[in-house]
């Protein structure tokens, strides 16, 4: 099966339509979406009912979290702030309902998906390091885990299993298409769809092929200037415009 995995629209409707644009092509039969549909960005709203209309199985992250409930916003500086104090203005009741009832983690098939972590996924701490992917392997029963939260794709793979031990060597690569090997574990995460922090500014998301066993990044152009002017045009923090061209 083919398998379109994305995360971390933050509401940029643009880069989102044409994510869904690139999927079309591309012969996938199942969507899975990792999170933070909302926040950042102009288009909470319509970000979130596309979603909703493409049947995809969806889990909830952070800036979905809080623009779902009310009161103070813990953890977050002023820009994911900003974000979500107006994702919170935009959405329904229903909408609302809908981004607090996704679960935190899913069993996708033979892989599991979470927006964060494993070790403790409604903490949302950040995987950015060998050691804290290892803690999230350590609580991995699939093959294949995704993830999303820090918007780099990249992965860590147990290459190396020591006798006795739960967890064996844990190495970190960058990628654009690999084969998996069955015999290792995974923890991919897959980039993002809004707002991209790893020097690309075109939205990234992946394709994973379970027949195959093979896993693409692919990269969507998409307008940034309409984007930007719709955060200008929201009252939203300028430097949300500007990150979204400088990618990091």
């Amino acid at each position: 099966m083919r398998y379109g995995i994305f995360s971390d629209i933050h509401s940029n409707l643009e880069a989102l339509e044409a994510v869904l644009a690139d999927l079309r092509k591309q012969s996938v039969e199942k969507l899975v979406c990792l999170g933070d549909v909302v926040g950042y960005n102009a288009n909470p709203r319509e970000c979130l009912e596309s979603v909703r209309g493409l049947g995809a199985v969806v889990i909830r992250g952070n800036h979905d979290h809080e623009s779902a409930r009310e009161g103070k916003i813990p953890g977050f500086n002023p820009l994911a702030t900003a974000g979500v104090l107006y994702s919170r203005g935009q959405l329904d009741a229903a909408q609302r309902a809908f981004l607090a009832a996704l679960p935190l983690q899913q069993r996708v098939d033979a892989f599991t998906v979470v927006h964060a972590t494993l070790a403790g996924p409604e903490r949302w701490g950040y995987v950015l390091s060998l050691a804290q992917a290892e803690l999230s392997l350590a609580y991995q029963e699939t093959p294949l885990c995704f993830f999303g939260h820090t918007h780099v794709p990249h992965l860590f793979v147990e290459e190396e299993k020591s006798v006795g031990a739960r967890l064996g060597k844990v190495a970190e690569y960058f990628y654009r298409k690999i084969t998996l090997d069955p015999e290792r574990r995974y923890f991919i995460n897959v980039g993002s769809v809004g707002q991209p922090r790893d020097g690309d500014w075109r939205a990234a998301y992946v394709i994973y092929d379970s027949g195959e066993r093979s896993l693409e990044l692919r990269r969507v152009s998409y307008d940034v200037a309409a984007a930007q002017a719709k955060i200008r045009q929201a009252g939203l923090p300028e430097v949300l415009a500007e990150r979204l061209i400088r990618a990091h």
